[in-house]
C-alpha cells in the first residue's frame, strides 16, 4: 500500500460566502468536456490508485484541514463531551422504539436485547476512542479509514455515515418522533399535524411539516456556536436525565412483576432481532468523535467523554425498558408514544405529559447535537474533494461549518418530510453496524500493519486472519438469518473465528503501539466488535438490504463519475506541489551552502 499527500488543488483559503464553479468542480478532470473525457477514459487507473493509496495521519492533521480556510475553536471538555455524548444518543431510540421492539418481536426480554445492543455499542466505542485521540479530526470514522483503508473504503463508508444521519439519529426519525409526542402533549393523535398524501405509497403518504420546522431551527443553532450549543445540550440533558429519574421511579410504583411472564416469547431469535434495530438507539456516539478537533486535550476527554457517555447511557436503557414492561403487559405496549400511554393506562395520566415533555427535550437535544456531527463529517469528506469543496468551508467568526449544516439538515428536511419511521430505522442499523464494523478492521489493521515497516510475510498472515475473521461472522450470520432452528453450523463459524483470532494474535507481531490511548485486550476486542455487527446485521429483514443496496449503487455510480476524479485530481495536484517544494527548498540549501553570509 502507498501513502499520499493530499494537498489542495483550490487554495486553502475560500471566501465563506462565495458560490462560483471553482468551489465546486475546480479540479482539472472538470475544467473542460475534453478533460472530463479524458478523465473517464482513465477511470481504470485512477480507480487502482485509489484502492491502493492510503493517506497519512500526518495530511489530514494539517493539509486536508487547511482546506477549510479557518480553523475550529478548541473549547469543549470532557465534561462537553459526556453531555453530547448523553444528548446525542438517548432520544427516539428508547422512547419509540423499545414499544414496538417490545410488542412485535421481544417482549419483556427487550431489556436483554438493549444489553446485546449496548455491549455492541460499547465494542465500537473503544475503537472509535483509539482513533480519535490519535487523529483528532473532524472527519471521524471518514478520516480513519482513509488512513489505514484506503480512499475507496473510506468513500464508501462516507456514504453511509450520511446515510445515517440524514435518514436516522441526525433527524427523520427522531424528528417524526418528535411530532408523535408533540401531538400526545396537546392530546392528539399524531396523524392530525401530518399531512396526508393519498396518491403517495403507503409508507411515504404522511407528510410532516413539524418535522421540517424543528429541523429549520436545530440548523440555527447548529451553525451559531459549538459552545453555545453545548451549553444548551448540558443544560438541557441535566432536565432529560431527571425526568428520566422520574419515569424509572413513578414506573415502578405501578409495576406489576406479572406483566414479565412470558419473558421471551418469540424466544432467542426476538432478542436478536429486537437487537439489530435497537442499535438504532444507541446511534449517536461516533458524532462525538468528529468533535475531537475542538477539544481541549483529545487524550484525556476523548475517552472520558466517550466511554462516560455510553455507560450512563446503557444503564438508564435497559432500567426505562424493565419499567415499561413492568407497567403494561407486552402484548398491549403503544407503538407510537409507549411510555405515555403506559402512564395513562395505570391511571397516572397526569403522567404523560411530562413523559412526553422529556421525550420532545431528548430528540431536540439528540437532533442538535446529530446536526453538528454530520456537518464535521461533510467538512472533512468535502475538504478531500469527494463531495464539493465548499461544503468544506468553515465560517471565519462563528468557527463552524456553516454550508455544510445548512446542506445536511436541508436534505434531513427533505426526507423527514416523507418517510416514516420502521423503514428508517432499519436502514439505519445496516448503514451503521457496517461503519462500525469497518471501523474495526481498520484498528486490527492499524495495530499489525505499518507501510514499510511490516514484512510481505507478516502482511499476508494479517490479511488472511483478517479474511477469516470476517467470513465466519458472516457465515455465523447468514446461518442465523437463514436456519430458524439449527445450531450445527455455529460450532464450525464460531471455532473458526476464535482461532483465526487467536492466530491473529500468536503469529503476527504489533507493528504499532498506540501512543496516548489504546483499545485493549487487541485483538479479541476489536475482533468481538467485527463478530457482533455483522451478526446484529443477520437480523435485519432482506427489504431493508435491498434498499441498501440501491443507496450502494448509487454511491458507486456518483464515485466512478465525479468523486473519484476529483479527489485522484486533488491528491496529485498536492504530491507535485510537494515535489515543487522540496526542489525550491534544495535550491535554498544549495545557496546558502554556495554563500554562507547570504551574499
Amino acid at each position: 500500500m502507498g501513502a499520499e499527500g493530499d494537498g489542495g488543488g483550490s487554495g486553502s483559503k475560500r471566501r465563506g460566502c462565495s458560490c462560483t464553479k471553482d468551489d465546486f468542480l475546480p479540479e482539472e478532470s472538470f475544467q473542460s468536456w475534453g478533460n472530463y473525457g479524458r478523465a473517464l477514459r482513465e477511470t481504470g487507473m485512477r480507480l487502482r490508485d485509489r484502492l491502493v493509496t492510503r493517506s497519512l495521519e500526518t495530511t489530514e492533521l494539517t493539509e486536508v484541514r487547511a482546506r477549510s480556510g479557518h480553523e475550529m475553536k478548541k473549547n469543549l471538555s470532557w465534561w462537553d463531551l459526556i453531555w453530547f455524548g448523553i444528548g446525542a444518543v438517548i432520544g427516539a431510540g428508547i422512547f419509540v422504539l423499545t414499544g414496538q421492539e417490545a410488542k412485535e418481536a421481544a417482549g419483556p426480554a427487550v431489556v436483554l436485547s438493549f444489553i446485546v445492543s449496548g455491549v455492541s455499542a460499547m465494542l465500537s466505542v473503544f475503537c472509535y476512542t483509539e482513533f480519535a485521540v490519535e487523529i483528532p479530526v473532524a472527519g471521524g470514522s471518514f478520516a480513519y479509514l482513509r488512513v489505514e483503508l484506503g480512499d475507496f473504503m473510506a468513500f464508501i463508508a462516507a456514504g453511509n455515515i450520511l446515510l445515517e444521519y440524514v435518514i436516522g439519529g441526525a433527524a427523520v426519525a427522531l424528528a417524526r418522533s418528535w411530532t408523535s409526542y408533540f401531538a400526545t402533549l396537546l392530546n392528539h393523535h399524531p396523524n392530525d399535524f401530518r399531512i396526508h398524501a393519498t396518491s403517495l405509497s403507503a409508507d411515504y403518504s404522511r407528510l410532516d411539516p413539524i418535522a421540517c420546522l424543528v429541523i429549520a431551527i436545530i440548523c440555527i443553532f447548529a451553525i451559531i456556536s459549538t459552545k453555545g450549543t453545548s451549553r444548551f445540550n448540558y443544560i438541557a440533558s441535566i432536565v432529560h436525565l431527571a425526568i428520566i429519574l422520574f419515569i424509572i421511579i413513578a414506573g415502578l410504583t405501578k409495576a406489576n412483576i406479572h406483566n414479565l411472564t412470558p419473558f421471551t416469547p418469540l424466544g432467542t431469535r426476538g432478542i436478536f432481532s429486537a437487537s439489530a434495530v435497537l442499535f438504532f438507539a444507541y446511534v449517536g456516539f461516533d458524532a462525538v468523535s468528529t468533535m475531537a478537533e475542538e477539544t481541549k486535550n483529545p487524550a484525556k476527554d476523548i475517552p472520558i467523554g466517550l466511554v462516560g457517555a455510553m455507560s450512563i447511557t446503557t444503564a438508564c436503557y435497559c432500567l426505562l425498558a424493565l419499567v415499561l414492561c413492568l407497567m403494561q403487559p407486552y402484548t398491549e405496549i403503544d407503538t407510537d408514544a409507549p411510555f405515555s400511554v403506559a402512564f395513562s393506562t395505570v391511571g397516572m395520566d397526569w403522567a404523560k405529559y411530562i413523559v412526553a415533555f422529556g421525550a420532545l427535550k431528548g430528540m431536540t437535544t439528540v437532533l442538535l447535537v446529530s446536526a453538528v456531527g454530520q456537518a464535521r463529517y461533510l467538512t472533512h469528506i468535502a475538504r478531500t474533494h469527494m463531495v464539493p469543496p465548499w461544503l468544506a468551508n468553515v465560517h471565519p467568526r462563528t468557527g463552524t461549518p456553516i454550508n455544510a449544516t445548512v446542506v445536511m439538515l436541508v436534505a434531513t428536511a427533505v426526507i423527514a418530510f416523507f418517510t416514516n419511521l420502521n423503514i428508517l430505522s432499519n436502514l439505519l442499523s445496516i448503514s451503521t453496524l457496517f461503519i462500525f464494523m469497518l471501523v474495526a478492521v481498520a484498528l486490527l489493521v492499524r495495530r499489525y500493519y505499518v507501510s514499510g515497516e511490516t514484512t510481505p510475510a507478516n502482511r499476508n498472515k494479517l490479511i488472511a486472519c483478517l479474511f477469516l475473521i470476517l467470513s465466519s461472522s458472516v457465515a455465523t450470520a447468514l446461518y442465523w438469518a437463514l436456519s430458524a432452528k439449527g445450531w450445527v453450523g455455529y460450532f464450525v463459524t464460531m471455532p473458526v473465528w476464535f482461532l483465526s483470532t487467536l492466530a491473529l494474535q500468536v503469529t503476527v507481531p504489533e507493528a504499532r503501539k498506540p501512543k496516548l490511548w489504546g483499545v485493549p485486550l487487541v485483538p479479541w476486542l476489536p475482533s468481538a466488535s467485527i463478530a457482533i455487527n455483522i451478526f446484529l446485521l443477520g437480523s435485519i429483514d432482506g427489504l431493508s438490504f435491498a434498499r441498501f443496496g440501491v443507496w450502494t449503487v448509487l454511491l458507486l455510480i456518483y464515485y466512478l463519475f465525479m468523486g473519484l476524479h476529483a479527489s485522484y485530481d486533488t491528491a496529485k495536484a498536492s504530491e507535485r506541489s510537494k515535489e515543487v517544494a522540496k526542489l525550491e527548498e534544495g535550491k535554498g540549501v544549495e545557496a546558502t551552502e554556495i554563500h554562507p553570509t547570504g551574499e
